[in-house]
């Protein structure tokens, strides 16, 4: 058997799994009404028919009583005989508890052991349905005197077609009550899952189309000061709905990257073809065109290499957890800074740093702090300075600035100074791929710091880098 009801769950699991969750939920709403429905009407009909049946013995207590009070001493014999009849009263008989004492004539009403038990005073009264005459009788066996039990008997025609009747109507209503469970259910799920649908259906919508810009209608806001009537079901669509603007904007950013890297290779890419095409014709160049058509060819390789391995670089998101470990930034902001003076020797690097320790990844940590200082370097003058100051918070962190005295950044540029491959108006005829900068940002998010840009005072600009 056990294994038997687990073969039916198996066999019915998958034919839920297969339903809409509609349907599911229409059933379920409908079973426990249907359930609760007929529950009720089970328990009515068998207050109903306790009931009858409980007027019935109150009629053939007061006939017995009745009888007794007319026969005080009867002996064993027939009392009354025409209960065959509807309208009839009572048939009642006195029957001895010994069997030798019966009368001649036969007993009207049925008598076994039980009766003669009552009559000796060994057994309580009880009621018995007998069949009397052809119809349906309630009989009742009580104590009568020493020796002697009354019996009398009704009959149960009407309470069994009062029975029959309300059986007939609680089931039209329980019928009633399960079609009224299943128009409920229909019209729950409906109107419940309506969200839901609008959901699937956007979801659906988004897939075919790869648009991220669809959005699940949500109801209107109620007026101005009362609550807000939001249920879960609202709060799944408007959840949602955030999910598909951080992917339009995700979706967005990426087609923007892609299109940015691509007319920013166009350039380099072009001008490797050119040399490359003039270097197969090296049979036509005298030595020193082959030599600058070599070097032109390495740098822009180069540049081309670095500009790969910097969107590589951004397409990380965040910095890989295991090999995050406790950074000494003091050594590190100095080999960066010693790297930068051998990158551009004409400008110095002037270098103030405290004792301060951070948890970060090393190379992550050097990237950025890299940037910063060939950015700084990149714009400053020969025999201008850059500024360097490495300090211990008081709270707790620490806080990084890079200054140069180069041109400054403008205002109008200041918004922009991170976005990818952005370059102001005096960074246009420099080297670089415009992603520096955005890198060092997405660096420092990733470590859970802050980078700024501002104007530094007395000209230059100033990186501010906050742990």
């Amino acid at each position: 058997m056990s294994g038997g009801g687990r073969g039916r769950r198996r066999l019915g699991a998958p034919w839920r799994r297969r339903r809409p969750l509609r349907t599911r939920l229409a059933l379920a709403v409908t079973a426990a009404v249907a359930l609760v429905a007929v529950g009720v009407c089970t328990a009515a009909f068998f207050v109903v028919r306790g009931a009858l049946y409980e007027q019935l013995n109150l009629s053939l207590t007061q006939s017995a009583r009745l009888a007794a009070q007319r026969n005080p001493d009867s002996g064993p014999d027939t009392l009354a005989g025409e209960c065959r009849f509807l309208a009839a009263p009572a048939c009642a008989e006195v029957v001895p508890a010994d069997p030798a004492k019966d009368p001649a004539a036969p007993y009207l009403l049925p008598v076994d052991a039980t009766t003669r038990a009552v009559a000796a005073g060994r057994h309580a009264p009880f009621y018995t349905d007998i069949v009397h005459a052809g119809h349906p009788t309630r009989m009742l066996t009580t104590d009568y005197a020493k020796g002697r039990a009354l019996q009398v008997a009704l009959r149960a025609d009407t309470v069994e077609d009062g029975i029959e009747e309300a059986a007939w109507w609680l089931a039209l209503i329980g019928a009633g009550g399960v079609l009224v469970a299943a128009g409920l259910g229909y019209w729950v799920s409906r109107t419940g899952l309506a969200p839901v649908t609008r959901l699937t259906a956007t979801a659906e919508r988004i897939a075919a189309t790869r648009d991220p810009r669809h959005r699940i209608e949500l109801p209107p806001p109620g007026p101005p000061g009362s609550p807000a009537r939001e249920d879960e079901i609202t709060r799944l669509a408007g959840s949602f709905n955030t999910m598909l603007g951080e992917l339009e904007q995700s979706v967005t950013a990426q087609r923007r990257l892609v299109a940015d890297a691509s007319h920013e290779l166009r350039t380099p890419l072009t001008a490797l073809r050119t040399n490359a095409e003039l270097l197969a014709r090296g049979e036509r160049l005298t030595p020193e065109q082959r030599e600058r058509a070599s070097l032109a060819l390495g740098r822009q390789l180069r540049e081309v290499t670095g500009l790969v391995n910097d969107l590589i670089e951004l397409a990380r998101d965040e910095e890989p957890h295991p090999l995050v470990e406790q950074v000494r930034l003091a050594p590190l902001v100095e080999h960066c800074a010693e790297a930068a003076r051998a990158h551009r020797p004409a400008v110095p690097v002037h270098v103030r740093v405290a004792e301060v320790v951070v948890p970060g990844v090393p190379a992550r940590l050097t990237r950025l702090v890299s940037n910063l200082l060939d950015n700084a370097a990149k714009f400053s003058p020969a025999g201008a300075p850059v500024e360097v100051e490495l300090v211990a918070r008081a709270g707790g962190g620490a806080e990084l600035t890079v200054r140069d005295h180069g041109p400054g950044i403008a205002a109008e540029d200041l918004p922009y100074v991170f976005d990818r491959f952005y370059r102001a108006g005096a960074a246009r005829a420099l080297p670089g791929s415009g992603l520096g900068l955005a890198m060092a940002r997405q660096i420092a998010r990733a470590h859970a710091a802050e980078l700024v840009a501002e104007a530094a005072p007395g000209g230059g600009a100033l990186f501010r880098l906050t742990f």
